[in-house]
């Protein structure tokens, strides 16, 4: 994986390999963060973080395929199969073979998967609030993970 590393006004070599000095580690260690404080929250509608990531693409999107899905999320089919099957046993979405192509599998919510969207729907909210910063300062910092995650996309394409 990549590892981006912060620039230090003194640039010695030493300084460069120290953890605190690491983007990398930043960054993971937020997310680690992030995904624990969610943790609560999603035990509520019996989701996990990546389950409701699932979630929210559908419920913008029902009735995309598995692929798309896939693309949205940067997550493989071996990835998301098992997690497809976990959410189709709640009863929360199904997958059906595409009319056009037996090869595409289709994903549409059921009526409890609808629903579930409104159990949901104060829970960016709530984390909003766990974050203790403005709405302009997340938005500055989507849009920092954004441009990351977007060059080393284009760089590993």
């Amino acid at each position: 994986t990549h590892c981006a590393q912060f620039i230090m006004t003194a640039e010695k070599s030493s300084d460069l390999l120290l953890l605190d000095n690491q983007l990398c580690f930043a960054l993971y260690s937020a997310s680690n963060a992030i995904v624990r404080a969610y943790r609560p929250l999603l035990e509520q509608l019996d989701l996990t973080y990546p389950q409701y990531l699932v979630m929210l693409v559908l419920w913008q999107q029902d009735g995309i395929s598995v692929k798309q899905l896939g693309e949205q999320l940067f997550l493989d089919s071996g990835t998301l199969t098992p997690l497809l099957k976990r959410l189709e046993a709640k009863g929360l979405v199904r997958r059906e073979h595409s009319e056009q192509d037996e090869r595409v599998r289709i994903l549409t919510l059921t009526e409890q998967g609808k629903a579930l969207k409104k159990q949901a729907a104060d829970i960016p909210l709530r984390m909003r609030d766990q974050l203790h910063i403005s709405d302009s300062q997340l938005q500055v910092l989507k849009s920092h993970c954004e441009q990351v995650q977007q060059q080393l996309h284009e760089q590993n394409d």
